[in-house]
């Protein structure tokens, strides 16, 4: 009833709790601020359990307000009622048991209490979980109480709109731990990789980068990697060339946030010292127990302070090095997608790169679609607002993710998705009708778990297809009209082009399913591997 008659709440109302948890993590992927997610009692909460440890892995703010039963029917047996006192556990950076509401608690304590978990949602950006009891009648009715008196001390803060308790920040400069900073000024031959950053970090790390004359590697969900000049588009495949690498291998590293998706380049990575990470948390972020050195800083404020201080001594054409490779490798690229024109899922992912709108959201799935816009998309694509849920890599809650980026960014998205990602979220295909802007998912359809096909486990023909690839036979052109979406199912690039741009000028939702072949896909892959260390292999 708050929600409903405040005139300046906004609300998407999804039947499915999974989906609009995902949904408030995708909003505040977008806005950088967190949502309410709003539920009842019971297994209700535990809907929302994957997106409460994908925020919390992530840093992603979210507050999770929850309706309980008072104390009185706890444990015996009414209906709808579960423990849920701290049930998502450490997964959340605060639990708070609000009690049923009576006249003998002072307002402030609700106003403080709100305050606190938004501030502790913020401060280490993650979920904090509200658990808020209630006693019967639960609708407005036969409501006798006093509200003038009650709320009578509380005229200051309803005359204003700032919160009741604000809490304040420091604003200091970082100066560069002389540990970490000595070491990496002494190499010459570093490297920065840029993991998930804001765009204030990502900008300050292109600054450090230039300044250093030291490669930047930057992961697709950096900000940096579509739409930026000056970094190396292509460092997956360049970190999967051994021609290339018996010429350019690092003697230091300098991580830039959070992790990276490329096991290649932690495989070129591993065993360097200096090894640095700078993030604003203290989680290790350490997989392969190679840094040397965990600075917990502002990216941007480290990289300013590293700039400010002066550049390090960088190996003669090191710099210039890597980023002629890049360019190498970007035109043998495009002159490959333009020669073969086949639909493949590489293809389709540089196509989106190419065509994506300015300013709009990518939303990526975990498996292969992240893997191949890293790896495959054009260095001279437009700048977009890119977003994975990567903390807990998990394909659970993808399509709801990406309509809620769409709301929190207030502009269109195109979501890039496999057929098991989209199989497990399907109810949430009505979200993407509220979004209001484009909303284009791109299906690639090739029939099961198309990463399993690149691992040791492909290898056991007996096993492998039933139990790991989990074949189907689902198409997906009468569940975009169960749901009210535009679909097309193109056959080659020209017609994927065509049926792009056209999701893109009209309003509301669009599928575009794309059929692919996995054995097929494995031996496009490696065959790009094989060209690419041929091209440094002279």
């Amino acid at each position: 009833m708050a929600i409903a008659e405040h005139p300046d709440a906004r609300a998407t109302v999804h039947y499915d709790e999974r989906g609009s948890s995902f949904a408030a993590l995708g909003f505040a992927r977008g806005a950088r601020q967190p949502a309410c997610w709003v539920t009842t009692s019971g297994t209700a909460l535990a809907n929302g359990y994957p997106a409460v440890v994908e925020a919390a892995v992530d840093g992603v703010p979210m507050i999770l307000l929850t309706a309980d039963r008072p104390p009185e029917l706890r444990d015996t047996g009414a209906n709808q009622t579960i423990d849920q006192v701290k049930l998502f556990g450490d997964h959340v950076r605060a639990f708070i048991d609000l009690p049923a509401p009576t006249l003998d608690i002072p307002p402030a304590f609700v106003l403080t209490t709100v305050d606190r978990a938004v501030h502790a949602a913020g401060e280490r950006p993650g979920p904090v979980h509200l658990n808020a009891m209630f006693r019967e009648p639960l609708a407005p009715t036969n409501d006798r109480f006093d509200h003038a008196g009650y709320l009578a001390g509380l005229g200051a803060w309803r005359a204003h709109r700032r919160p009741y308790t604000v809490y304040e920040r420091p604003v200091s400069a970082v100066t560069p731990p002389t540990g970490a900073e000595a070491p990496l000024r002494a190499a010459r031959r570093g490297l920065i990789l840029a993991g998930r950053l804001s765009p204030e970090a990502a900008r300050a790390a292109q600054a450090l980068s230039d300044a250093w004359q030291w490669p930047l590697l930057p992961d697709v969900g950096s900000q940096l990697r579509l739409g930026e000049e000056g970094v190396v588009s292509h460092a997956d495949l360049l970190a999967g060339s051994p021609a290339f690498l018996r010429q350019y291998a690092p003697d230091a590293v300098l991580q830039l946030g959070d992790r990276i998706v490329s096991k290649r380049i932690n495989a070129l990575t591993t065993g360097i010292s200096p090894y640095v990470v700078v993030h604003a948390s203290g989680d290790r972020l350490d997989p392969g127990h190679v840094v040397s050195h965990r600075v917990q800083a502002d990216v941007g404020a480290f990289c300013r302070g590293l700039i400010d201080a002066g550049p390090p001594i960088a190996e003669a054409g090191w710099f210039e090095g890597w980023r002629a490779a890049d360019g190498r490798v970007a035109e043998w690229l495009q002159e490959r997608f333009v020669r073969e024109p086949a639909l493949t899922e590489p293809h389709v992912a540089r196509l989106i790169s190419e065509r994506i709108p300015a300013g709009s959201g990518l939303c990526l799935a975990s498996s292969m679609p992240v893997r191949d816009m890293d790896r495959f998309a054009s260095g001279r694509s437009l700048r977009v607002h890119v977003a994975t849920n990567r903390g807990a890599s998990g394909i659970d809650g993808t399509v709801a993710t990406a309509a809620g980026l769409a709301i929190g960014l207030d502009r269109p998205v195109t979501l890039l998705i496999g057929d098991l990602a989209l199989l497990h979220d399907l109810n949430s295909l009505p979200l993407l009708k509220a979004v209001g802007h484009p909303i284009v998912v791109i299906l690639v359809n090739n029939q099961g778990g198309g990463i399993f096909s690149f691992l040791p486990i492909s290898l056991f023909p007996t096993v492998f297809e039933h139990y790991f690839a989990t074949p189907h036979a689902f198409t997906f052109e009468h569940a975009a009209m169960q749901f009210g979406l535009d679909y097309a199912a193109p056959a080659d690039a020209g017609g994927f082009q065509d049926a792009y741009d056209a999701a893109l000028a009209r309003p509301g939702a669009t599928l575009i399913e794309v059929r692919t072949d996995r054995a097929a896909n494995v031996l496009e892959h490696r065959e790009f591997d094989l060209s690419i260390d041929r091209l440094f292999s002279a």
